[in-house]
């Protein structure tokens, strides 16, 4: 009915925190290795707006699906689960449920991506430094 809503708002959640990340990266210079070139490193609001993306995504999508089946409308109230008070109860069970679970789930998946990033990254910036242990010598 409403499940929708939970990842909608921790997307707004995470664009706001994303231009505050972003503002303080702007001020920070940038790592240098030994022979003067920028390691490879993925900045955290790049990560972040990999979450709000598949949040807000994930969202649309499950909006057109509530639209489609006629549980959201055009006119107030929106959701027709709010205008009856016991279909309120259910939409909000459902939102505290399905909702905050899918939400959790695409953050859990957010974070095993951030981590495959890393190693990934890791592994450029080692092979950057062997290359040029290797020409060094």
């Amino acid at each position: 009915m409403a499940c929708f809503l939970v990842p909608t708002a921790e997307a707004v959640v995470t664009s706001l925190v994303t231009k505050a990340e972003e503002a303080k990266e702007q001020k920070a210079p940038a790592r240098k290795r030994e022979d003067s070139s920028i390691a490879v490193k993925i900045p955290f609001s790049r990560k972040l707006h990999w979450l709000n993306r598949l949040l807000a995504g994930g969202a649309v999508l499950l909006a057109f699906e509530h639209l489609w089946h006629g549980e959201v409308v055009p006119w107030f109230p929106f959701l027709t689960a709010a205008s009856d008070l016991a279909d309120t109860a259910v939409m909000l069970h459902e939102m505290s449920t399905v909702g905050v679970t899918m939400a959790v789930l695409v953050t859990a998946v957010w974070g095993v991506m951030c981590v495959v990033a890393d190693s990934m990254a890791r592994r450029e910036n080692e092979a950057a430094e062997l290359q040029t242990e290797g020409t060094a010598k």
